[in-house]
């Protein structure tokens, strides 16, 4: 109201405040995206289901937002591939074989492969899975692929 009646020396403090209000809005923005999408990886990374080390770390809103998206690309992935769907986060690369060579890094209890087998995941047994039934459980760190 000053400025308006006359004070042309509150104009300059006043459009330097302002500048410096949408540099913060500019700078809050780019963070909260770059957490977005920070979060949209967390589901390619680790599939469905977040550790609770991770999850401590979001807010609620956050949690909310993965939990929108998980549910949106699963709605995705059902309507492609035919009846069944098409995992789309199933080889994050190309695989070089169909089986692979993995070590279990922790007990995981039994595990089944789509012929019936049912194989029990002990802590350092090493067994050969086809990759992709195993490539979810190398992401979440219980099996290890093992190199020759």
């Amino acid at each position: 109201s000053e400025a308006k009646s006359g004070r042309t020396d509150l104009i300059f403090l006043i459009r330097f405040r302002h500048c410096c209000l949408l540099r913060n809005q500019r700078c809050l923005l780019a963070y909260l995206y770059d957490r977005l999408l920070r979060i949209r990886a967390l589901r390619w990374e680790y599939g469905s289901v977040l550790p609770n080390t991770i999850q401590f770390h979001m807010s609620a809103e956050e949690v909310e937002w993965f939990n929108r998206y998980k549910k949106s690309l699963a709605t995705y992935m059902r309507s492609v591939g035919g009846e069944e769907g098409l995992d789309l986060t199933q080889d994050i690369k190309p695989p070089k074989s169909l089986y692979i060579e993995v070590r279990c890094l922790r007990d995981h209890g039994e595990f089944e492969i789509d012929d019936g087998t049912t194989i029990l995941l002990k802590k350092n047994s090493q067994h050969f899975l086809p990759r992709w039934k195993c490539e979810q459980l190398i992401r979440q760190g219980i099996l290890e692929h093992v190199l020759s």
